[in-house]
């Protein structure tokens, strides 16, 4: 959730970015004055595990040598206005973007406090996404696919439809490393690109309108997409692209979809969006959902079995709302209008919802497995890591540029060098990436950063 772009009182405090990292065991806040990570183990306490902040010299660092002391204060002192800071699952990497450089990327081993390597593109970088194998920047018409071990750019795949929100996702998987992005300005079609063979994989028309949302589950093998109307989510098996569910968020309104998130199971996804209600579906086959249905006693009853029978034979958009999938479960926000981002997490083995919000708090609610219906909010924190009053348990109160198969095939099989694709720089300490763990889900060192 990148919220650079939105108006609001400058402040030392002011949240810029949210994010959970790849498998929701934290949460990542840049600010005015630099960045944090949250533990997201319980749910009474929001526990910082690392903050960087600027203006201030370390108190911290023991005493090194001046070329150490040189680097380390380059590596940590472009800290203020953090706009973007992805962590990898529960490494020591991240990756950092400030408002005041905004087309450089810094990847850093945040407990040494030293800066890896970074990279100067062309445009402004409007994401960034990791996993275990790659590192992707989307800028507005390209995106850069580096090789996480090394960060040496793989690929660059040029001539991307204009992509102003930079929406791309990126799966978690090693086995199936597919990136997602637009690859059309008007209408919903989605380009699936591998990662690894670095060659594109398939294109899903998946909407009429414009894309707003993707999300990869777990595994890779299913990507949820949602476009500027916001009235139906639709599941997809990638590589092959086959319709598998489609959900609809509601028929009164168009609204903004903020987020699209699955569970790490990959049975349940959310959507939340610029409204108050964040909607939860489950994703069953019918066969998986059947239950034996008894002859109707009622009118009513009579009524909806005559509905359901005439699907057979209505026009295919009225079809489309009798079969499409309602959801399971529901959160009501405190809230309406604010910029979101959501995860499905499982916390002292209990299932829950979290959203973190452009009002500055991360709101936990409870989701009911077997019975679904509204969700309990448990608690809210404050992203600031400040701590409100004493309160366990809460009431709730376009340009037309679409890629041709051909254009595009050769668009993204033609190879450069790094400065020919636009990403220049690169350098850094090499013994830094050695040793970072990139397996290890366990790294969490508490430390707080503080430079001039």
């Amino acid at each position: 959730m990148n919220l650079a772009s939105q108006s609001g009182d400058s402040g030392e405090g002011q949240l810029l970015f949210a994010n959970f990292n790849q498998d929701n065991t934290s949460l990542a806040v840049g600010t005015q004055s630099g960045y944090k990570f949250f533990s997201l183990s319980t749910v009474d306490k929001l526990e910082q595990i690392y903050e960087c902040r600027g203006k201030r010299r370390s108190s911290w660092r023991p005493v090194q040598t001046q070329e150490e002391d040189e680097f380390k204060t380059r590596a940590t002192s472009d800290t203020d206005e953090v706009c973007i800071v992805e962590r990898l699952f529960s490494s020591s990497l991240v990756a950092i973007v400030s408002l005041k450089s905004p087309r450089k990327l810094k990847v850093c081993h945040f407990k040494k406090g030293t800066e890896i390597c970074n990279y100067s593109y062309s445009n402004t970088i409007l994401s960034v996404k990791l996993n275990r194998q790659r590192l992707v920047v989307c800028l507005e018409e390209s995106l850069y696919i580096h090789n996480i071990r090394d960060m040496k750019v793989l690929h660059t795949i040029r001539e991307t439809p204009p992509n102003p929100l930079g929406l791309c996702a990126l799966s978690i998987s090693n086995d199936n490393c597919y990136l997602a992005y637009p690859g059309s300005a008007t209408i919903g079609e989605v380009q699936v690109f591998d990662t690894v063979n670095l060659r594109a994989a398939n294109m899903i028309p998946a909407h009429d309108s414009p894309l707003a949302a993707l999300a990869f589950d777990a595994s890779g093998t299913k990507l949820a997409t949602a476009s500027e109307k916001g009235t139906v989510i639709r599941v997809f098996s990638i590589p092959e692209g086959q319709k598998l569910f489609e959900f609809r968020r509601g028929v009164k309104r168009c609204v903004t979809i903020c987020s699209l998130a699955f569970s790490m199971d990959g049975l349940y996804l959310s959507a939340s969006s610029n409204t108050e209600t964040v909607h939860i579906f489950k994703l069953e086959t019918q066969k998986e959902k059947y239950v034996p249905v008894e002859e109707p006693t009622t009118w009513g009853g009579y009524l909806g079995k005559v509905l359901m029978a005439s699907t057979t034979y209505l026009p295919s958009q009225v079809t489309e709302m009798f079969t499409q999938g309602r959801a399971f479960a529901t959160v009501r926000l405190p809230f309406c209008g604010h910029k979101n981002v959501c995860a499905l997490a499982v916390i002292q083995k209990i299932p829950r919802l979290l959203v973190a919000a452009a009002d500055g708090y991360l709101y936990m609610y409870n989701l009911d497995p077997q019975e679904g219906g509204e969700c309990t909010l448990m608690k809210q924190h404050r992203l600031d890591g400040s701590v409100d009053p004493p309160s366990e348990i809460l009431e709730q109160g376009t340009l037309e540029r679409p890629l041709v198969a051909q254009t595009y095939s050769a668009a993204v099989t033609k190879g450069y060098s790094a400065e020919e694709q636009g990403a220049v720089g690169g350098t850094g300490l090499e013994e830094d990436i050695n040793e970072l763990r990139l397996d290890d889900d366990n790294e969490q060192p508490p430390l707080i950063l503080e430079t001039e």
